[in-house]
């Protein structure tokens, strides 16, 4: 059973730095899920702080990842039309466009926002969704970047544990 979860868990483990990119899987929480099995093999001993914190930022991650983009609005000169707009973006976005929605939904939120505030200048509504963007990217690198740490530290326990995992019977 402990090899089964092994598998598992580092099959979840690479699933969650695709998921980094795919909006369809919650990429960081789903390399957590593969932290997880590890630990309820007979053979690693429970580690809940060490899981507590990993779920921690793995939560703080996702929960920011709707964040970044509104974020990413206002540092780019959007208003608060631009930051609701790019809000409310996300959410008509994945309702309606399903995972691509997560994309286009707030740059094309911020942008409808920036003119209704002041339809005469497009190119502020331009930028604002820009900002909105790069919120993505950048939501979207730091949860490549948790997911690969996940991993790395999945393989360290693996690698410390290897011979009371893989021992003939």
């Amino acid at each position: 059973m402990d090899i089964a979860l092994v598998i598992i868990g580092l099959l979840l483990c690479f699933l969650g730095v695709v998921g980094s990119f795919l909006p369809v899987l919650p990429g960081p929480l789903t390399s957590w899920i593969g932290l997880l099995l590890i630990h309820l093999t007979k053979t690693i001993e429970e580690d809940w702080t060490f899981l507590g914190i990993t779920l921690g930022v793995a939560v703080l991650v996702w929960g920011l990842d709707y964040i970044v983009p509104a974020l990413g609005t206002k540092k780019f000169g959007g208003t608060k039309y631009g930051v609701i707009g790019s809000s409310l973006g996300l959410i008509v976005g994945i309702l309606f466009l399903g995972p691509l929605g997560i994309i286009i939904g707030p740059f094309a939120g911020a942008f409808i926002g920036e003119l209704i505030k002041d339809s005469s200048d497009s190119s502020r509504a331009l930028k604002a969704a820009l900002g909105s963007f790069i919120g993505f990217l950048a939501g979207t690198f730091v949860k490549f970047v948790v997911a690969i740490v996940f991993l790395v530290m999945y393989i360290n326990i693996v690698l410390g544990h290897w011979s009371a995992l893989f021992q003939t019977v």
